[in-house]
C-alpha cells in the first residue's frame, strides 16, 4: 500500500504543477493581449531594467562561448577534411551549424542559466516578503506587473546575443582557417554565399521562442517558490532545469518541422 500510495500523490502533485502552470500561461496570455490592447498597462521601464540585465550584461560571456565555439567546431571539423583538402569548406559549415543551430541553442542555454534563475530568484524573494501578496491585495496583478516586463525582456534579449554570438563564432573559425593559410578573403566569401536571409531570420525566430520559453519558465518557478528557507533556491534550480529542457524539446520540434516543411 505504500508503493501505491507514494504513486498517488505523485501523480496528484504532478497534475497540480501541470494545473498550476497551465493557470500561469493563461494568465500571462490574457496580460499580454490586453498589452496588445492598452499599451499604457505595458511596465516599458521594468521592461526595460530587464532587457539591460538580460543582454548588455551577459553579452561578454555569451560572445566569449560563442568565439569558443567557432574555435573548436572548425579545429574538429579540420581533423575529418584536412585529409581531403577542403579545409575552406569549414566556413560553410561553420555558417550553417551557428545560424540555424548551435547559435540559438547555446545561447539560450546561457541565458536560461542567467537571466531564468535571476527572474526566479527575483520574484521568489517577493513572495518570500510577501510583496506579491501585497500587490494582490492593492489589486494589481503580479504577472502584469513582474512576469510579463521579464518575458518580453527575455524574447527581445535572445536575438540580440544570438547575432554576437555567431559573429564571434565566424571570427573565431577565420582565426582557425587563417592558421591553416586559408585567407581571411576566401573565408568570408564562403561565409556570405552560403548565409541567406531565411537562415538568419530562421536562427532569430528560434532565440525568440527560446527566450519566451526562459522567461516563462523562470517566472514561473518564482510565483510557485515556497515561503521557506531553500525555497528560493529550490525556485531558481527548477529554472534552469526546466528551462534547458524546453529548449532541448522546442528545438527538437522545430527540427521535426523544418524536416517537414523541408525548410
Amino acid at each position: 500500500m505504500g508503493v501505491f500510495e507514494s504513486i498517488g500523490r505523485g501523480s496528484v502533485e504532478r497534475l497540480r504543477g501541470f494545473h498550476s502552470w497551465m493557470s500561469f500561461l493563461g494568465e500571462t496570455v490574457v496580460c499580454a493581449v490586453t498589452a496588445l490592447i492598452r499599451p499604457r498597462q505595458f511596465r516599458l521601464r521594468d521592461c526595460a531594467l530587464a532587457f539591460q540585465r538580460s543582454t548588455f550584461d551577459g553579452l561578454p560571456i555569451s560572445t566569449g562561448i560563442g568565439f569558443l565555439l567557432g574555435v573548436i567546431l572548425a579545429f574538429q571539423s579540420a581533423a575529418a577534411l584536412k585529409q581531403f583538402g577542403v579545409e575552406v569548406y569549414i566556413s560553410d559549415l561553420l555558417t550553417i551549424a551557428l545560424f540555424r543551430e548551435l547559435g540559438p541553442l547555446v545561447t539560450a542555454i546561457i541565458l536560461a542559466g542567467r537571466s531564468g534563475s535571476a527572474f526566479a530568484a527575483e520574484i521568489g524573494v517577493m513572495k518570500v516578503d510577501e510583496e506579491l501578496d501585497a500587490l494582490t491585495t492593492m489589486g494589481l496583478p503580479p504577472v502584469r506587473f513582474l512576469v510579463l516586463p521579464r518575458v518580453v525582456a527575455a524574447m527581445l534579449a535572445m536575438p540580440v546575443l544570438t547575432i554576437f554570438a555567431e559573429l564571434a563564432g565566424l571570427i573565431g573559425g577565420a582565426i582557425v582557417l587563417d592558421m591553416m593559410n586559408v585567407p581571411n578573403v576566401v573565408f568570408w566569401r564562403h561565409v556570405t554565399a552560403t548565409a541567406n536571409s531565411f537562415m538568419i531570420l530562421l536562427g532569430l525566430a528560434k532565440g525568440a521562442v527560446f527566450g519566451m520559453l526562459v522567461g516563462l519558465i523562470g517566472c514561473s518557478s518564482g510565483m510557485r517558490a515556497s515561503k521557506t528557507s531553500d525555497g528560493v533556491g529550490t525556485a531558481t534550480t527548477a529554472a534552469v532545469v526546466g528551462g534547458i529542457i524546453a529548449i532541448a524539446v522546442s528545438d527538437g520540434l522545430l527540427a521535426v518541422l523544418c524536416y517537414i516543411w523541408k525548410i
